[in-house]
């Protein structure tokens, strides 16, 4: 279902950007999400919402927001990334953002940043392609706290910020859609893809997003590690000897983060300033 599309103020007769966002019985968190894109000072977006037929009343919730989205359904699917694709096959914007149910944006302020950083990063040999920052992430207390972002180039280590900080170009990933055959890291795949499309690159100095850590990749850790064994060797085909030694590291490191909180912190802010 199709709502009158948003305007594009920058001039081009599409949205800069579309925001899609994937939904299941999670109606409060899609309020969250949606009060997050009312409260932005920059407009220059459309909104898809893709449900995956909730049974909590987000449909109606979704029909009451009338044209604040351009495009939404609401059925039975094969998951989050099916969703995922569907939401990218109505996309009309120049950068796509994923911006799950209960996601929001650090402030009002952080599309015009996003937006400003975008044309300030264009170049005579084109606009940027990938872009993607730091991210918070709030607390079972509701604390927040800065998940800094890895230099792209580790891609081979695994997603270097989380996926709701990544923007990309939706000319540059046409084509592309998230594996099902992946559990959980369809989104490390697809974006190992996008970078390998991507000719200009850019790490935004500021957090886009605000998360909750209890996403799929979370709860099914041990599926995880080995879906990027798999894209490891299926895209970067790095030895199983060094995609073996990158879990151990991984591990520990989760190891590090549950018994020794304050040393982990430590070594995240010496990623950060460092």
């Amino acid at each position: 279902m199709r709502a009158p599309a948003t305007s594009a103020p920058h001039g081009r007769g599409i949205p800069l950007f579309s925001i899609i966002t994937v939904v299941l019985n999670d109606r409060d968190g899609l309020e969250a999400t949606r009060r997050s894109l009312l409260r932005q000072t920059c407009r220059d977006f459309e909104w898809i919402i893709v449900d995956g037929g909730s049974a909590d009343g987000t449909a109606a919730a979704i029909r009451s927001f009338g044209d604040e989205v351009a495009w939404w359904r609401s059925a039975a699917d094969r998951g989050p990334y099916d969703a995922m694709n569907n939401g990218m096959a109505a996309a009309k914007g120049e950068y796509l953002l994923f911006l799950n149910a209960d996601d929001t944006l650090v402030s009002c302020g952080s599309l015009a940043w996003l937006k400003g950083e975008i044309l300030a990063g264009a170049t005579p040999d084109g606009p940027l392609d990938f872009v993607y920052c730091a991210t918070l992430e709030r607390s079972a207390g509701g604390g927040l706290r800065i998940k800094p972002a890895r230099s792209h180039r580790m891609v081979w280590y695994g997603m270097f910020t989380h996926h709701q900080a990544m923007i990309y170009r939706r000319a540059v990933v046409a084509g592309l859609a998230y594996d099902l055959s992946f559990t959980v890291g369809a989104d490390y795949a697809f974006t190992i893809e996008a970078l390998g499309r991507s000719a200009r690159v850019a790490r935004g100095k500021q957090p886009l997003a605000v998360f909750a850590p209890a996403g799929l990749s979370g709860r099914l850790d041990r599926v995880g590690r080995l879906d990027q064994t798999r894209i490891r060797r299926k895209f970067l085909s790095l030895p199983v000897v060094f995609c073996f030694l990158i879990i151990q590291v991984q591990s520990m490191t989760m190891l590090v983060r549950r018994r020794w909180p304050v040393i982990y912190e430590i070594c995240r802010c010496w990623r950060m300033y460092g």
